[in-house]
């Protein structure tokens, strides 16, 4: 299998609610629109929004967001009257992760790599 691209698409139950959240609340830049639907930009990836979903979230799905700044971050989201559902805190692999729902009670972790995590180690001096 050959991928050239790839996106993540959710259902929600209020897509209005829903496309505002991720364009108004979160900002993420739009990377098209269409009828029914929008893909707006995540880092190396997309998410899509589309259609109309009746189950909601599942626990068993999360999206993950690599931030610059998770403290930034949480700050900016709180003025926009977003409060974590799991406050910002060291996990056990190194990594700095805080949690948020977006309107369908989907997870989303907000995640900062340490300067000290082995993830941001440049192994092209090695």
């Amino acid at each position: 299998m050959d991928v050239l691209s790839s996106r993540v698409l959710i259902h929600p139950r209020d897509p209005e609610k829903t496309t505002a959240f991720y364009r108004d609340v979160l900002g993420l830049a739009i990377y098209r629109t269409f009828p029914g639907g929008t893909v707006f930009f995540t880092g190396q990836g997309y998410l899509e929004v589309v259609g109309r979903g009746e189950k909601g979230a599942s626990p068993d799905v999360e999206l993950w967001f690599q931030v610059r700044d998770l403290e930034a971050t949480l700050a900016e989201l709180a003025e926009r009257g977003v409060r974590p559902d799991r406050e910002a805190r060291r996990e056990p692999w190194g990594l700095d992760e805080a949690h948020i729902s977006d309107p369908d009670g989907t997870t989303i972790v907000l995640v900062e790599i340490p300067p000290d995590h082995p993830l941001r180690t440049d192994i092209r001096a090695q």
